[in-house]
């Protein structure tokens, strides 16, 4: 019995992508069919990165496949295919950036910086291209967690080389002030500054760039709702009432601006004794998920409050690159993935495509 693509199809709509529950067929994320007599060959193309998740799908695949009846050799490739997504009305994309998340806080000490780290971290292990942004103009912490140092360099005078750093390309004020110069400026002058960071550095095709952004909704936050193409943005809170409260804030400015709101990350979410590995609820029980829900935005997931993060942020070897076999790394890598799918499942920006119209007089 001939087997026919209509059957091998079939066969195919019984593995489910594992983070959207569609199947792969009616998402059209299966391609390049090919039978030759009882061969079959076909490509997965995720609009996501997934480089852990590669082996088990294509399993999944093979062993659908196998339940054909006299199917012979099967082929099949598994790869990603990130494009550029819809931004805010009137921004154009930044040259070389497919997509930028903001990673915000509406208060400070909740772990932005870190979860921005390790899941910039994340996407990069999943194998993406990824750059990291420090957009705390006051208190850049990313030269740190990235182990990263040294003037900033330019090419060509006109435009900052990022540095790079565990498969990230990172920029920072931090590159252009000393530790322990403290930057008074007013709010004009920072929101400049960042622009100047986001615009005027040479990023290098990068699938993702990860935002972080300082905490708060004032004059910096609001620079870079308005003036910067963001895909998404990401919350950061801890289960702590005092912090919900200031991340409804931050997630009423994005949505005043019309920046989709990727998920809420609850960070701190339960304490873990690197003694005897007693979980404790310091900062209040899974705050952070009753909010989402009030506020009709995904929960992401909880991150816990352990000793072995901080000291790898601080060290230079952030959770992700320091230990990545760890739970610790699976959940960030899983959080990054979700936010990912999300992005891939918005609208897709087809400016690049057009065509350029130029008008001349003629002579």
């Amino acid at each position: 019995m001939a087997i026919t693509e209509q059957a091998l199809l079939a066969a195919m709509a019984s593995v489910q992508d594992p983070h959207s529950g569609k199947d792969f067929v009616s998402s059209k994320a299966l391609r390049n069919v090919q039978i030759s007599g009882a061969d079959v060959a076909f490509e997965l193309v995720l609009g996501y990165p997934a480089q852990s998740l590669v082996a088990a799908l294509r399993s999944q695949l093979i062993e659908a496949a196998r339940s054909l009846p006299g199917v012979g050799n099967i082929s099949v490739n598994v790869r990603s295919e990130i494009e550029a997504h819809t931004v805010q009305r009137g921004q154009q994309l930044l040259p070389g950036v497919k997509n930028i998340i903001a990673v915000a806080s509406g208060k400070g000490g909740v772990g932005k910086s870190t979860t921005a780290v390790n899941l910039a971290l994340a996407l990069a292990a999943e194998g993406a291209r990824v750059g990291l942004l420090d957009a705390d103009i006051y208190g850049p912490s990313q030269p740190m967690m990235t182990g990263t140092s040294g003037d900033v360099e330019s090419l060509d005078g006109k435009l900052m080389e990022p540095k790079q750093a565990m498969g990230l390309q990172i920029n920072s004020i931090g590159f252009l002030v000393k530790d322990e110069q403290a930057m008074i400026w007013r709010g004009p002058m920072a929101s400049q500054a960042l622009e100047q960071l986001v615009r005027q550095t040479r990023w290098d095709n990068l699938d993702y760039l990860i935002v972080d952004m300082p905490p708060g909704t004032g004059d910096i936050q609001l620079t870079m709702a308005q003036k910067v193409p963001l895909t998404g943005a990401v919350i950061v809170t801890t289960p702590q009432d005092i912090a919900l409260l200031d991340a409804k804030k931050g997630i009423t400015m994005f949505e005043k601006v019309s920046v989709p709101i990727l998920g809420l990350v609850e960070n701190m979410a339960v304490h873990v004794c690197s003694q005897c590995g007693h979980h404790e609820h310091i900062f209040g029980d899974e705050g952070g998920k009753r909010m989402a829900a009030a506020q009709g935005i995904d929960y992401l997931g909880a991150l816990p409050l352990k000793l072995s993060i901080r000291e790898q942020a601080d060290a230079g070897r952030p959770t992700v690159v320091a230990a990545p076999e760890s739970e610790e790394a699976r959940l960030y890598k899983t959080i990054a993935r979700t936010v990912a799918v999300k992005i891939a499942q918005q609208g897709k920006d087809f400016s690049s495509k057009f065509p350029t119209i130029t008008i001349s007089k003629k002579s």
